[in-house]
């Protein structure tokens, strides 16, 4: 009864303390234009939000354009030559499309309707994906089945031997990438990319999830199926983006984006699925390292548990 309390009452509070008024931090907007114009554009974003937008300049359209579809920034003025003009990327979720829509009314004073600078969404969510939350439920689903995973092996299969535990987790890993890549990409079409590409950071996801809860049972017991639970899932998908943006999350959150497993692996499917492949290098190095260290901690607990009972044995004998 403590254990499931906690766990449930863990995830409102943290669900709750990041979401409950989900605000834009510093949320970096390109800027290509003249140094009154940007100034201009800067000033009129601090008074639409406050420590909202964070301005960033580009020597030009084609420089700023890029920093969005490479998600360096969320949005991007134009206005090196020719009309002026704001793009985003709707791929980034409904929060980012709602907070960039009014900026159209951030035009030179006094400008009339349609004097007001377009708006135009240069990277769109999948037509499969209508909300923005495809890349989370997938990755939710296995960060969760990882867990599970590593709850039960030690339950149903406490005897394994230290290869046959490896094994089972990484057939279940790779299994579990393959499966959610088939749902999520190819029978829903919610999550556009190469299949192979979706159902590798998938089940490194899955892996570094089940190897980091193996390794906290290993060492705690029944604690570990505790603290597996409150960091793995509960910390680890709230801070992961997929929700929101890292932007929109409270500051003593956003820095477990960029280390826990959910985060870096829901990065690099958005990478994958729209953003030129960002955040898939880190996102893949970030996730060996964890089913690495993992692994290789296991193995040490159980050369040293062999050996113990290698010589209590011989000291008994």
């Amino acid at each position: 009864m403590i254990t499931v309390l906690t766990i449930g009452l863990v995830f409102v509070s943290v669900f709750l303390a990041a979401f409950h008024t989900p605000q834009a931090h510093r949320l970096p907007v390109a800027v290509a234009a003249s140094d009154k114009t940007a100034a201009l554009f800067d000033v009129r974003l601090q008074r639409v939000a406050p420590d909202g937008f964070q301005v960033d300049r580009y020597p030009d359209n084609a420089s700023a354009r890029s920093a969005v579809e490479h998600r360096q920034a969320y949005a991007a003025l134009l206005a090196d030559g020719g009309d002026p003009k704001i793009v985003y990327a709707g791929a980034n979720g409904p929060a980012v499309s709602a907070l960039v829509a009014p900026l159209a009314s951030l035009c030179a004073p006094g400008c009339r309707p349609a004097e007001k600078w377009p708006v135009t969404d240069i990277l769109p969510l999948s037509s499969g994906d209508s909300r923005g939350l495809s890349v989370f439920y997938a990755s939710f689903g296995l960060v969760l089945a990882g867990f599970l995973f590593g709850q039960m092996t030690y339950q149903v299969a406490p005897r394994l031997s230290f290869g046959q535990r490896v094994s089972s987790l990484v057939l279940f890993a790779v299994v579990g990438g393959l499966a959610t890549a088939l749902i999520a990409s190819t029978a829903f079409g919610a999550i556009p990319g190469p299949f192979l590409g979706i159902a590798g950071i998938v089940a490194l996801m899955a892996g570094a999830i089940a190897a980091a809860t193996v390794l906290l049972i290993r060492i705690f017991g029944a604690v570990g199926v505790l603290l597996a639970s409150i960091f793995m899932i509960v910390m680890g998908n709230a801070s992961s983006g997929g929700v929101l943006p890292p932007e929109f999350l409270p500051g003593w959150l956003k820095p477990l984006t960029s280390v826990m497993p959910p985060g870096v692996g829901v990065r690099a499917l958005g990478g994958i699925a729209y953003f030129h492949h960002d955040g898939l290098v880190s996102g893949v190095v970030v996730l060996s390292v964890w089913i690495a260290l993992c692994i290789a901690a296991l193995f040490v607990l159980d050369r040293i548990a062999a050996s113990s009972a290698a010589i209590l044995h011989a000291a008994r004998s």
